[in-house]
């Protein structure tokens, strides 16, 4: 926020909760899940949105219903006969689609069909309000409408919503089912941000836990729940994690807990391309394809032999 704005934001929220904590935290929950415009802001981002929109211009475009709002999805090489690989790719807060075209055409150039989903309040979706709970349910209509998913790859809040959603912490949606997932940037819980946000509306103990309380009103778990750093160890199924030590935006500590979380999940730096240029570096997809190949280049080496050489007989 503006300093001007934010010293309004905060004289507001001082009158409030010096009345009603509660009102307090919901009118601060409101605005924690107020979403960026989708009008990228400055010469610099202008230019990425034009140019990441212009790489999907091919694409199909689809709208999901997702409890009141809508989520908005890319298709890339769907309709095809014969079976494919399907990858679902989701993005950050304040991001869409068009900022990670990049590597969304990159997977599209391996041959998969991919979904590329802009959660409600990003980019195509529409709207200016987004959760976790929601994201999670956006991911969900994603598969239901397209089917299951062989990889999913997230970015910063995506990739957390991935996980979030793998390691079903929501019990009454269903948990994304792929077999490989890869976090670029994510952060592993989600209290922090919280934290955070009530220390800059400078808002005391009853109204920041009026704020925390909504969280389990709205998805059905504490706030504390959603950790998955923790949670990550029993997903069981290869992870890469993908951060650069030099984020600003999600520290490094974060993919340091998802990597302790087990043997599965394999840690990779990717330092000095920050928060968001890691989207799009050519190291970063280079590995991202070569992890999703993996899985082909295993089956291929457990083929058995058509042919093979008869049995001795034994000497009489």
């Amino acid at each position: 926020m503006a300093n001007f704005t934010l010293k309004v934001t905060r004289l507001g929220f001082s009158l409030v909760q010096s009345v009603s904590p509660r009102l307090a935290g919901e009118a601060a929950f409101r605005l924690f899940c107020r979403t960026p415009p989708a009008r990228p802001k400055g010469e610099k981002a202008r230019a990425a949105h034009a140019a990441g929109i212009a790489r999907l211009a091919g694409a199909e475009r689809f709208l999901l219903p997702v409890e009141g709002k809508r989520a908005h999805v890319y298709r890339l090489n769907g309709g095809a006969l014969g079976r494919r690989k399907r990858y679902l790719v989701t993005h950050g807060w304040g991001s869409g689609m068009a900022y990670m075209a990049d590597l969304v055409t990159m997977l599209a150039d391996t041959g998969a069909e991919v979904i590329a989903l802009d959660f409600p309040g990003h980019g195509r979706a529409g709207g200016r309000f987004l959760h976790m709970g929601l994201a999670v349910k956006a991911i969900a209509a994603a598969e239901a409408r397209f089917g299951r998913f062989d990889a999913v790859i997230g970015h910063s809040f995506g990739g957390a919503a991935l996980m979030v959603s793998a390691s079903a912490m929501l019990s009454d949606v269903k948990p994304v089912s792929a077999e490989r997932m890869v976090l670029i940037g994510s952060p592993s819980e989600m209290q922090w941000l919280f934290t955070d946000f009530g220390r800059m509306l400078r808002l005391k103990p009853a109204a920041q836990a009026a704020l925390e309380d909504i969280v389990e009103r709205v998805t059905g778990r504490r706030l504390e729940a959603f950790d998955a750093g923790k949670t990550a160890a029993g997903i069981g199924k290869p992870v890469l994690v993908i951060h650069a030590e030099d984020d600003k935006e999600v520290s490094a500590d974060h993919a340091r807990r998802y990597a302790a979380s087990g043997g599965h999940v394999r840690l990779s730096w990717a330092n000095g391309f920050g928060h968001r240029r890691i989207m799009s570096a050519e190291p970063v997809l280079s590995e991202i394809a070569a992890f999703l190949a993996e899985e082909d280049i295993k089956k291929d080496a457990e083929i058995i032999p058509i042919f093979e050489l008869p049995a001795r007989r034994a000497s009489v």
